[in-house]
């Protein structure tokens, strides 16, 4: 609990401190608002044309990108020190939190909140609750729970993938997150359904970098669909052991560490 609660004050104070600049605030929060508003026009100017692709409708579609959204929005509002740890390392910053007693992972993520986030959590909750009424999903008694355990997985998979991205910065000599920027474009592929990739990327969005149980996963198991639906049921492991693997890397990582010299 003190650990949530110093948490939330950091970042408190990094918000109360961005919107002293109301004019950033609020063009960054429409230039995110514009963003997925231009994502909804590309998704129906396509299906105008393809009434489904590979089987995924339109609303399907909407589900995927609203997931995305949603799972991106956090990363960004609650974890977006993360992308500046490269700097971080190299600038020599992690000494100051290495000398506090509060884990370094939590500093470093608590060190910048993405305005931008806020926006996009809201747009991606919108997305999929407007989606979900569309979709021919068959709700149950434990559908509905289950529904939310895969969407908060999806959350943490990607939270984590951006921590273990990231945390290649220490083996690396870039200043910039040159590797967890890749990562991150790549997983733009999760917004359409995995059946319509070759092999070969299916294979690294299902295993290699799980983007897959993100959105694939997840919603082709809540529809029925797909060759296997049943690994969607998966995605809650998948989540603990991403989460697992980016604490290992990044503790592994922080043993490297040098500080920056003078």
């Amino acid at each position: 609990m003190r650990t949530t609660r110093l948490y939330v004050r950091l970042l408190g104070a990094h918000l109360r401190a961005l919107l002293e600049h109301e004019a950033d605030f609020w063009i960054m929060a429409v230039a995110t608002v514009l963003t997925q508003v231009v994502n909804i026009v590309f998704l129906t100017a396509l299906f105008a044309k393809v009434p489904a692709l590979n089987g995924w409708t339109f609303w399907d579609m909407m589900l995927m990108f609203g997931v995305v959204a949603l799972a991106e929005g956090v990363g960004s509002f609650f974890f977006e020190g993360m992308w500046r740890l490269a700097e971080q390392i190299n600038m020599g910053e992690l000494d100051y939190f290495l000398v506090r007693p509060y884990p370094v992972a939590l500093q470093s993520s608590s060190a910048q909140v993405g305005i931008n986030g806020l926006s996009n959590m809201v747009v991606g909750g919108i997305m999929i609750g407007t989606a979900v009424a569309h979709v021919d999903i068959p709700w149950s008694a434990w559908t509905v729970p289950l529904a939310v355990v895969m969407l908060l997985s999806a959350v943490v998979i990607k939270v984590s993938i951006n921590l273990a991205t990231n945390a290649a910065s220490f083996w690396l000599s870039s200043p910039t997150p040159l590797l967890a920027l890749s990562v991150h474009q790549i997983g733009d592929l999760a917004r359409f359904p995995l059946s319509i990739y070759p092999f070969v990327i299916k294979a690294a969005l299902g295993v290699l970098v799980p983007f897959a149980f993100v959105t694939f996963f997840p919603i082709a198991f809540l529809r029925g669909t797909g060759a296997v639906p049943w690994i969607g049921l998966l995605t809650p492991l998948v989540a603990a052991y991403c989460a697992a693997a980016a604490t290992v890397i990044f503790k592994r990582g922080l043993l490297r560490y040098e500080s920056a010299g003078n």
